[in-house]
């Protein structure tokens, strides 16, 4: 129960991409931080991480000789939510004022309504010297997205098709408080209001995690998928050994809308971090394509648990459940990357740690979506598996996950880390 309490706490302090890469860089205890700007001085034995965008983070532990190859875990920083336009204030009939948003990710929308929301992210602020990046939370419940009554929608229970330009538009306040978005943004950071340069403020749900269940077995808050996988990594990261390999945890932003952005999993930003931790070692160009070629990373992001009251959606035999181990995914489209040989390496990796393992696949009508392990593979080509655990209600603004599972991830990750996965040619691998 341990672990469920801190991310919890962890998905509190994470309101945005932008903070889940603040909290996850102070989970990082005993880790340097780098600059990608800036010269590394690396030794071995050592522990770093490097940010960019603020929104994607990677750490690494060394090991005290030459690197062998790189052992991976990936996940992802952001989760489907309402970005605030730059002119945010729309007035209504001189009576409210309403924000501007658009939809980030694949979002359930009818679950946003009538729950206490607030505001978060970044903005760019004039400096004696230049810009400046600050985070920003308005720390209260700030705005809301009502419902319209029954009485005046009757249609609402029968299939209602939500117009995102006028449905989801979220309550500010009365006319008074017209011009005062942006103050209040600026009061938040504490900085003049007319320093603002730029924002990037998202929508986020206020509503705190919670443990239920008739014996306690659920836990729910925002942003489960995929913040739950990305704690895991960190904590398996911080207590595992690399024993001739570099360990690696790569947390990418912008999965939720393709990660095709300069910080996402399609982006250089990995295949920069290895080839730099190489260069530090003065490896050469084909010792380099070794260590990369034998190579494993594990793409972490959650999976569907079958649900209580529509089994019909999962596929008849490779469903899957809340509180019964690690999630191993496949896909015949290979919208999920996992293999025979990935599925039996990390099979075996969990054999070790003791920790059970699922299938699932969808149902073969329903094609699903898509995660980081293929997209990744577009910079690193290296054998993947995609795995994830059991939840309910992904993409809603309130989830739901199995309070067992979180310690498998975990107990999974760090076996992963501290065993030797070698590649002995292709298709086989020693384990160490």
């Amino acid at each position: 129960m341990t672990e469920i309490r801190e991310l919890l706490d962890f998905i509190a302090h994470s309101p945005t991409a932008f903070h889940a890469v603040e909290a996850a860089a102070k989970e990082l205890t005993g880790f340097q931080r780098l600059k990608e700007n800036e010269h590394w001085e690396l030794v071995p034995g050592g522990k770093y991480y490097v940010t960019r965008n603020q929104s994607s983070i990677i750490a690494f532990t060394l090991p005290e000789g030459t690197p062998s190859h790189f052992q991976i875990v990936a996940s992802h920083s952001d989760s489907p939510m309402f970005k605030i336009k730059e002119h945010a204030e729309l007035q209504v009939q001189k009576k409210y004022v309403r924000l501007d948003v658009e939809g980030y990710g694949g979002m359930i929308m009818s679950s946003w309504f009538d729950r206490p929301l607030s505001v978060a992210g970044r903005v760019a602020v004039k400096t004696p010297c230049g810009i400046a990046s600050k985070l920003v939370n308005v720390d209260r419940d700030l705005i809301m997205i009502p419902n319209v009554a029954i009485h005046m929608n009757r249609e609402i229970n029968e299939g209602y098709k939500y117009q995102a330009n006028v449905d989801v538009m979220p309550l500010w306040g009365g006319i008074e408080t017209q011009g005062t978005f942006l103050k209040t943004i600026a009061e938040a950071c504490q900085v003049e209001e007319s320093d603002i340069l730029g924002t990037d403020l998202f929508v986020y749900d206020r509503v705190p995690g919670t443990v239920w269940g008739a014996a306690g077995e659920y836990f729910s808050a925002p942003r489960i998928d995929n913040l739950e996988c990305a704690f895991s990594s960190l904590k398996a990261i911080q207590n595992a050994s690399a024993n001739g390999h570099v360990n690696v945890c790569a947390i990418f932003d912008n999965e939720e809308v393709g990660s095709t952005t300069k910080q996402g999993a399609a982006s250089t930003f990995l295949r920069d971090v290895l080839t730099r931790i190489l260069a530090a070692f003065d490896t050469d160009s084909e010792t380099a394509m070794r260590a990369i070629a034998g190579s494993f990373m594990v793409s972490a992001d959650n999976a569907h648990a079958t649900h209580p009251n529509h089994p019909e959606y999962a596929d008849p035999i490779n469903q899957v459940y809340m509180n019964e181990g690690i999630v191993l995914k496949f896909s015949a489209r290979q919208k999920y990357t996992t293999d025979a040989v990935s599925e039996a390496v990390f099979r075996a990796v969990c054999e070790r740690a003791g920790v059970p393992v699922q299938h699932f696949a969808n149902r073969s009508d329903k094609p699903g979506g898509s995660t980081l392990g293929n997209i990744s593979g577009t910079q690193v080509s290296i054998p993947t598996i995609d795995i994830g655990l059991a939840q309910l209600a992904m993409h809603s603004a309130y989830e739901t996950a199995g309070v067992k599972d979180l310690p498998w991830m975990i107990q999974g990750m760090q076996s992963f880390y501290n065993t030797g996965i070698q590649a002995d040619g292709d298709g086989s691998f020693l384990l160490k």
